[in-house]
């Protein structure tokens, strides 16, 4: 792959170009010249975009895409091509298929349909067999078929002492631990934030304190065994302090925020629709607050757009029986550059690759290309004409969002949005 790219502003802090706007020539894959202005002698393919923006590729820990089982929502053809149009190089993917991905074979399938892609791939197995709580699945041989965590999407493990084996087993091979947080016998059957919202809406409320107890629980046993632990998508404020208070303890944990718990609050349900049901539900001012101040103080490690694909059967029915999720690949970029500056939205959406097993590539002379590419200034109001899933079950449908993805150069590919 041969390519010049004009005219480029670089935002990355670890390139000796951050925040100069540069030319780019690339040669068989690898930058060979940056410099101010580049010409063109052997004819090679010219990328040219308006208010041209490039950072090193983006990442995403946690993203579903249903096959194989649930193909109808959404399959890994399509859900790469989501990412790449969304400006993702690299994305973390659930077992939150039927089957569960649970074992060695099942983790080269998913690597075998994702091969020859301009995003990678990193398949998530499942830390229990088919996520069922009970027994613990083959960590070791999905590591060594590159599964890159362990983790029951959105299923929590109420045995501790099972909880415990797992990290103690896991780091006989540095194996990645993710628990979810959540304690179901406190949370019920609630289906969202327990406030004064969810008394208003007569809606069960799932209170935090449901999340708050499986983060102490987990941060406890972390401590006691040792190991490598990753919480995903927190949502309270009690949940960060914890956090925060266990890295002082220097424990080896992470965690991350998905994008919409950012971004809204539960006053969005008042009425009751299903696009905002997601899991951890949407909190208070108060929560969301202190997860900005978690990622600026670096307590939180990572966002995740949380993209979960539900078919339209699961969410256009009564608020208590639909199913939680969303899609978010498409819209993070310009969600998080509602909030945050472009400099802190780019280091947000390519932090937490050391964590899943990935090297930062800075974008200097003699890198292998891997960037994104996107203008941080337009404007515009999210819809369905800006999905790429086949599900459309969208939490930021109708928003005002900043910031337009032109696409992504990696894996020696170009995936550019026509």
């Amino acid at each position: 792959m041969n390519i010049l790219i004009k005219s480029a502003t670089i935002i990355d802090s670890k390139s000796e170009f951050h925040n100069t706007t540069q030319d780019l020539l690339i040669e068989n894959g690898v930058i060979v010249k940056i410099a101010t202005t580049i010409k063109n002698p052997n004819n090679y393919q010219v990328i040219k975009l308006d208010n041209l923006h490039i950072s090193q590729g983006w990442f995403d820990s946690s993203v579903s895409f249903g096959e194989p089982g649930f193909e109808e929502r959404e399959t890994i053809k399509n859900g790469l091509k989501t990412a790449a149009a969304s400006g993702f190089t690299t994305v973390a993917v659930n077992a939150n298929t039927n089957p569960v991905i649970d074992s060695n074979s099942d983790i080269t399938f998913i690597n075998s349909r994702a091969s020859n892609n301009a995003v990678t791939l990193l398949p998530i197995g499942a830390l229990t067999v088919g996520s069922k709580g009970e027994h613990l699945a083959e960590l070791y041989d999905m590591n060594t078929a590159g599964a890159v965590a362990f983790y029951d999407y959105k299923q929590p493990i109420s045995n501790p002492n099972l909880m415990k084996i797992a990290l103690q087993y896991a780091s006989n091979f540095n194996g990645l631990v993710c628990s979810f947080p959540q304690e179901n016998k406190i949370s019920g059957h609630g289906v969202m934030n327990e406030n004064i919202t969810s008394t208003t809406l007569g809606l069960k409320g799932i209170p935090a304190l449901a999340e708050e107890l499986q983060v102490a629980r987990d941060l406890f046993l972390l401590e006691y065994t040792g190991g490598k632990l990753h919480i995903p998508t927190l949502s309270t404020a009690t949940s960060v302090a914890l956090v925060r208070e266990a890295k002082k303890k220097k424990l080896d944990v992470t965690c991350s925020v998905a994008i919409h718990n950012l971004y809204f609050t539960d006053d969005v349900l008042t009425d009751f629709n299903t696009r905002y049901k997601v899991l951890p539900p949407l909190r208070t001012q108060t929560d969301v607050d202190a997860l900005i101040e978690g990622i600026k103080d670096s307590t939180i490690d990572m966002v995740t757009t949380d993209h979960n694909p539900i078919d339209v059967e699961k969410k256009k029915i009564e608020f208590d029986f639909a199913d939680y999720g969303t899609i978010g690949l498409e819209s993070a970029f310009g969600a998080l550059q509602s909030i945050f500056t472009i400099k802190k939205t780019i280091d947000l959406l390519t932090k937490g690759k050391s964590r899943f097993g990935l090297e930062n590539t800075p974008i200097n002379v003699g890198s292998t290309i891997n960037i994104t590419l996107f203008n941080p200034d337009i404007k515009y109001t999210f819809s369905k004409s800006d999905i790429v899933s086949k599900s459309k079950n969208a939490i930021f449908e109708n928003e005002t969002l900043k910031g337009k993805v032109y696409g992504i150069i990696s894996n020696n590919k170009i995936a550019l949005n026509s």
